[in-house]
């Protein structure tokens, strides 16, 4: 009996290993395919990984805006890099509101509403006694502050499949930034989602305005981005974030808008006139490339207000993205050519619009 417990033991053990063997073996066999696929992406043409992005799904709806030679252009591309009709198709922009914000902030600094060098308890109403980032070091990254931080709302989010950050109130930012122990140091940079929710409440302080009235009437009358709006959950395509009136995270990345006002934005900021100029001024070197980006030929090399500096490709550029869409605006100020890519694809879905922008400002510039 004790035998064949004993066989039977091991004709089990020999069965656990040997599944997990052929797990790890899948894992490795799927990292080093994954390898391989990336490998082949810095050689492809910018017609190429578009194609590839969009091979047979039904659903892609890209598009891509070029300013070149004074020239402003765009194209729909849906399945298999096919040309669609030329429609405007809303899309989330992700954290490419975050040059919305910054814009707004560099605009307040021509007002002498706020200053780069002020830290927010000038701003804001917080303990004193305790060390507070300033303005420069939220546009840049460099503040000390997390990503984000737990809230009870991104509980709930996440079973609901919700925006994280709906949810999340300026009492709730506040109270992070009192609780936060940050020390008189400069700070590394590292991309902070919470650094410009806190700049919304800066901005709200010093306009004595709610940041979605404040945003949309800035993008609507002031820059004429008249289908640019904070995100009220509708639009032609799908799968919009919801997010709550109020909500603090807005300033990181709740704009909605279409090519057109994109496109009309670019421009903007390539002609750098008036404050628009000080929002691409270096501010500091941060030199954080991932692997993944480098081997795409995309740098990191300095960062200005939330702009970050490509030094090598000459290009002045952000992105964004949430579950569903993503972007990319990249420009040169120099040949004063620049692309716009919005896509109703999710970020990590084959390749993302950072790359495809890239691809096509190098080919065209």
């Amino acid at each position: 009996m004790k035998e064949a417990k004993k066989l039977k033991f091991k004709k089990l053990l020999m069965i656990i290993i040997t599944v997990m063997v052929c797990i790890v073996v899948a894992i490795v066999g799927y990292i080093q395919y994954g390898k391989y696929q990336l490998s082949k992406i810095p050689a492809l043409s910018f017609k190429e990984a578009l194609e590839y992005t969009t091979q047979e799904n039904k659903n892609a709806v890209i598009t891509v805006g070029i300013v070149k030679n004074g020239n402003v252009s765009y194209k729909v591309y849906g399945e298999n890099g096919e040309e669609l009709p030329s429609e405007l198709h809303t899309y989330e922009i992700g954290s490419l509101t975050k040059t919305l914000t910054s814009a707004l902030i560099s605009k307040a600094i021509d007002e002498g509403k706020i200053s780069l060098d002020d830290t927010i308890d000038n701003y804001l109403d917080l303990p004193e006694g305790k060390h507070y980032p300033t303005i420069m070091q939220l546009l840049t990254h460099t503040s000390g502050y997390k990503a984000y931080y737990l809230e009870s709302p991104m509980v709930k989010s996440f079973f609901t499949g919700r925006n994280d950050f709906y949810g999340i109130t300026d009492e709730m930012v506040l109270k992070q930034i009192k609780k936060a122990k940050l020390k008189n140091q400069v700070y590394s940079f590292k991309y902070s989602n919470f650094g410009y929710a806190t700049l919304g409440l800066v901005l709200e302080a010093v306009y004595d305005k709610e940041y979605t009235d404040l945003m949309n009437e800035y993008m609507q009358k002031e820059l004429g981005l008249t289908a640019t709006m904070i995100s009220d959950g509708k639009g032609d395509l799908s799968n919009y974030w919801d997010w709550k009136t109020g909500d603090a995270y807005m300033s990181a990345g709740a704009v909605t808008s279409n090519i057109v006002d994109m496109l009309s934005y670019l421009k903007l900021q390539m002609k750098e006139q008036g404050y628009f100029k000080r929002c691409h001024e270096s501010l500091m070197k941060i030199n954080t490339s991932s692997k993944r980006y480098e081997a795409m030929g995309i740098h990191m090399d300095e960062i200005a207000m939330a702009w970050i500096i490509d030094r090598e490709n000459h290009i002045i550029w952000h992105n964004g993205g949430t579950d569903d869409y993503n972007c990319y605006m990249g420009f040169n100020v120099e040949t004063q050519t620049g692309v716009i890519i919005i896509s109703n694809l999710s970020p990590s879905y084959r390749i993302p619009a950072t790359v495809l922008g890239v691809k096509l400002l190098t080919e065209i510039n």
